[in-house]
């Protein structure tokens, strides 16, 4: 058995990278489930892309079905049709421990931008759900996500990871809109995008006093169903441009696969509105609003995902004591589960074996009772026992030795020596 993950996120890959690797729709990830399953057919694969990292986890019965680095970095070339040489150094692997660690540490949120952040739970649970509904995953990928899901819940309960600000949203409004606005309860908001993020940012927008909520999405039902959450306007989105000279403050989480506002568009805004201060978040992956926006003047103040990270760092060693609790609980909770996947491999070997030999010790005492018939019940009851005691004895040093490599790592070649040894099939 063999757990895989390749990935890049905020610390290995700048955003632009990210953007050309991302998935940024279900209907992405289901086409890459489809081109994943016609490449490596004996693998189990879970995609999980946000607007900070792009991991493919894959895993395998048989170690020797793994696709190499090079193989699946082809997969992001083909399907992405970016060059390979241009992210082959950028994209990241890990196996086994490693690869399962991984995925507890960022369902944990210990490999997050925002120490702590409460959201990456729940992306990884949409992910693991998109490839049980598409059937792209296993029972190897069942047992790893129901795992890390369990683990994070473990550290946020053991830990004060998650205390104060431990959201994207939050640090954004916290740090950078205050940093620009001394008071919000007199600004206008324009959110473009109705899931998760737009719902999270102005949760932490009206405990700042926003008052004035204008909400516009592509599908015009889920602005109107946000908006009515928070008091909002739900505006349509071909009123988008009208929309922007209202607002004070734009937030932008979109899934978009291509910016949705430029430098023209906001010309042509400035020209209407004058050099007003304009805070602007770009929340999406990629990116809702090109860079080049936050050139025109002094007034307009565009931050993206990556402006974040100094942040983050900071938060992060904020919380140094908790970072080192829950890297304890994610340690114990790896050797726990690759302990566990490693049993699940020896299992039916060991129960082979014993079957094997207590087989061939019941096929001899047969022939031994039929050379000796005037044995009776008693005596043939005792030469059984003894029979069998001995047979366990046998196989107690080398089931034992099985035993102990499998704490350590997957006993493959022990494994593949007792099959020739004893001639075991699989």
């Amino acid at each position: 058995m063999n757990v895989q993950v390749v990935y890049c996120n905020h610390q290995t890959a700048d955003l632009g990278l990210r953007e050309r690797l991302a998935f940024p729709s279900s209907d992405h990830v289901v086409r890459a489930y489809d081109e994943l399953r016609v490449r490596f057919p004996r693998s189990e694969h879970v995609v999980i892309s946000t607007c900070n990292r792009i991991e493919l986890y894959t895993a395998q019965e048989d170690p020797g079905d793994t696709p190499s680095h090079d193989d699946l970095a082809q997969f992001f070339s083909d399907f992405h049709q970016v060059p390979k040489t241009e992210f082959f150094n950028d994209l990241l692997e890990r196996q086994g421990p490693d690869a399962v660690r991984h995925l507890f540490e960022v369902a944990s949120s210990i490999d997050s931008m925002v120490l702590g952040e409460s959201q990456i739970v729940n992306q990884i649970k949409s992910a693991y759900e998109l490839a049980m509904e598409t059937s792209a995953n296993g029972p190897l990928t069942n047992a790893l996500f129901q795992r890390a899901m369990a683990v994070s819940g473990r550290v946020r309960t053991e830990t004060k990871l998650s205390e104060g600000r431990v959201s994207i949203a939050s640090v954004a409004v916290g740090d950078f809109g205050k940093s620009i606005f001394d008071r919000f309860d007199d600004k206008t908001v324009l959110i473009l995008g109705a899931g998760e993020m737009a719902s999270e940012t102005l949760t932490y927008l009206k405990d700042e006093g926003v008052k004035k909520i204008l909400v516009t999405n592509r599908h015009f039902e889920r602005a109107e169903k946000l908006a009515k959450e928070f008091s909002g306007e739900a505006v349509a989105w071909e009123a988008l441009h009208e929309s922007l000279a209202r607002a004070d403050v734009i937030v932008s989480t979109t899934g978009a696969d291509r910016p949705i506002l430029g430098v023209e568009d906001f010309k042509s805004l400035r020209m209407k509105t004058g050099p007003k201060p304009l805070f602007i978040l770009d929340l999406g992956a990629p990116r809702d609003i090109e860079p080049q926006v936050s050139d025109l003047d002094d007034g307009i103040f565009l931050y993206d995902i990556d402006d974040l990270e100094a942040t983050c760092e900071n938060n992060r060693k904020q919380r140094s004591s908790a970072v080192t609790k829950a890297t304890s609980i994610i340690e114990e909770e790896t050797e726990k589960f690759m302990h566990e996947i490693y049993h699940k491999a020896t299992g039916p070997i060991i129960k082979q074996l014993r079957e094997h030999w207590h087989e061939t010790s019941r096929a001899e005492l047969e022939i031994l009772f039929r050379k000796i018939p005037e044995l009776d019940d008693r005596q043939r009851e005792a030469v059984e026992k003894t029979l069998s005691r001995v047979v366990n004895k046998l196989l107690h040093p080398p089931l034992e030795t099985l035993r102990d490599e499998a704490r350590s790592g997957p006993p493959t070649g022990m494994l593949e020596t007792l099959k020739r040894l004893f001639h075991i099939k699989d």
